[in-house]
Order: C-alpha cells, then structure tokens, then sequence
C-alpha cells in the first residue's frame, strides 16, 4: 500500500483525509463533556478558568483529530520524517494545548461550592498524586520517545497495525502528563514554582536529543520492515532515518524552548510573586535570612520580622543606613 501512495506534498495534505471513528468519537464525546462543565462552571459564578483555555482546549482536540485523520497518518509508515511529524504534534502540540485548556480546573469549578472539598479530596489522593508527580510524567515521556524509536517497536507496527493507535495513545498521554505541571495550574498537589519549572524544560530536552542524536549518526537501517515497504519517491533510508532525527532534536527542543518562554510570559504578566517563583519552602528560608541580616544590624526601627512586607522594611531599613553613613560623611 506504501509504494501505491503519491508522492507526499500540499495535495494530499488537502485532499487525502480519513474518518478514524475512535480518535473522532474520543474526540466529540470529551469536548461536549468539557463545555458542559465549562458552562455550568461560568453559571454558577465561577471564573476560575478563562474562556480562551476552553478554546486551547478545542484547538487541541480539533489537532488531535486532523493529525491522526489527514495525510500525515496516511504517510507515517512511508516516511520516516513524516512519522516524526505526527510523534511532534502527538506528545508535544495536542498535549500543550490540553493542558492548557485546565480541563481538572474546569471539572472542580463545575462542582457547587459546598461539594468541591470531595473533588479535593480526590485531585489530592495518593493515587492521583503518584500518576501525576512530575517525575511519573517525565519518565514516561522519555520511555515512551526510547521505546518506539530505539527499539524494533517501528518494524512490530509493520507487523501489527493496531499498534499504530496505541503508539497515538502513548504519545498523547506521555505528553500530557509530562506538560501537566510543567506548564499546567491544575487544582493537584503537584504545584511546581517556576524556578523548577524552567529546570524541568531542560531535563525534558534530553530525551529529544539523544534519540535525535542517536538516529542522526546510525549508519545501519534500524527498521527493515518499515524501509522495505519504502515508496520509491521516499528519501533512502538512511537519509530518511536522518531527517527524522534531525526532527526529533531540533524541533523538539524548540517546543521545549518555547514552553520556557511562556513561563516567563506567564511569570511577567501576572504570576509576580515570588513564592511563584522559588516556591514557598525557598522564600520562607529567603525572608528568614532577611529577618536576622536586619536584626543583626541593629536597625530595626518600624521593622516587624512577622510583617508580609519584609523586602519593603528590608529595603527602609537599608535606607536609612545610607542616610547615617551619608552623615557622619
């Protein structure tokens, strides 16, 4: 069927699509129940979650269901690199946007107030906590990149075409799971400062980098099954293998990169305090070390250690310090 298919470009990207009644029913079946909670939560008064994260939340669907129902899924198993577009916008794009859509958040505020301590109860449960520590999440996102692309798992799917869509669902949970609280807010235990956040952008792009590298510089065909059926239009293997590497590595880290650079957006526009940043245990040490520096200097004049202001009394103090060094000057 591989050799069959024209050559891949702009025309069957659009005119080559699919109806996939799983990934579709999935689908249209989670947005309704997603607007529905959404619309009794903004009904009963609640605000927590923004009308554009329920677009997120669409738009992500909606990639979910054109990647898997257009030609890029068609084309997977001809070509390797366009098998890596479809493992990008799976584990990468589809899961962002999900996240972004605050789905757990929306699910809480549909919840009357009087009954949302059980919804509490379950986000902070040990089993929902262990599923999404974000070490759970970062490990599985790295198993599932080794797994399917260092392995034989390519040539299996040859082999056994219903792997296909488990390796669609790998890659979707994966994803979601490692970006929920690396770029998510959601109401679970698992509420990361963004300090550790921007290390975990980092640790996120090994992964990437080392199945990119490792593709980028093999010189053997790692998947026989999968070039044997190779189209004849299809790069060679190795170029091929190549292109996809070089994929998997630069256009990964540059998703990773720029779920850094929403942080800090999110950080500059309106999450400013520092707890946010360096996390409650880091700033309450911070404010005690600013405590006893003062006290030791002497110069505690309208100074409370208890006082929420201790960068503003910190800053007085230092003030007025250089106003009597000023002076004896």
């Amino acid at each position: 069927m591989a050799g069959m298919l024209p050559p891949f470009g702009w025309g069957p990207l659009l005119h080559d699509w699919k109806f996939v009644p799983g990934w579709t029913v999935f689908a249209v079946l989670l947005l309704a129940g997603y607007l529905m909670l959404f619309v009794r939560g903004r009904g009963s008064g609640d605000r927590s979650v923004h009308p554009a994260r329920a677009g997120c939340f669409a738009f992500g669907l909606l990639l979910l269901v054109a990647t898997v129902s257009s030609a890029i899924d068609t084309y997977a198993m001809s070509a390797f690199w366009v098998h890596m577009v479809e493992h990008l916008l799976l584990i990468m794009g589809v899961p962002a946007l999900l996240v972004l859509g605050h789905p757990l958040a929306v699910v809480r505020a549909s919840v009357p107030g009087s009954r949302r301590h059980r919804v509490d109860a379950v986000l902070q449960s040990w089993p929902v906590s262990v599923a999404t520590h974000p070490l759970v999440g970062m490990l599985c996102y790295a198993g599932v990149i080794v797994g399917t692309h260092l392995t034989s798992f390519m040539d299996q799917m040859v082999l056994h075409p219903w792997l296909m869509p488990v390796e669609q669902v790998l890659y979707v949970a994966s994803g979601w799971l490692m970006l929920l609280t690396l770029i998510g807010d959601e109401p679970i235990r698992w509420r990361l400062p963004y300090l550790l956040r921007f290390g975990l952008v980092f640790v996120g792009m090994i992964p990437d980098t080392v199945v990119g590298l490792v593709l980028l510089q093999t010189n053997n065909d790692p998947f026989p099954l999968m070039f044997a059926q190779h189209p004849g239009w299809a790069p060679a293997p190795l170029h091929d293998l190549q292109l996809g590497g070089g994929l998997m590595w630069v256009v990964g880290d540059g998703m990773m990169m720029c779920y850094g650079v929403g942080l800090i957006v999110a950080l500059a526009a309106g999450q400013g305090a520092r707890s946010h940043m360096i996390g409650p245990w880091l700033e309450s040490v911070r404010r005690q070390a600013l405590v006893d520096h003062v006290a030791a200097s002497g110069d505690t004049e309208g100074y409370s250690g208890d006082d929420v202001d201790v960068d503003d009394d910190a800053l007085a103090a230092y003030n007025r310090m250089l106003a009597r060094l000023n002076g004896r000057g």
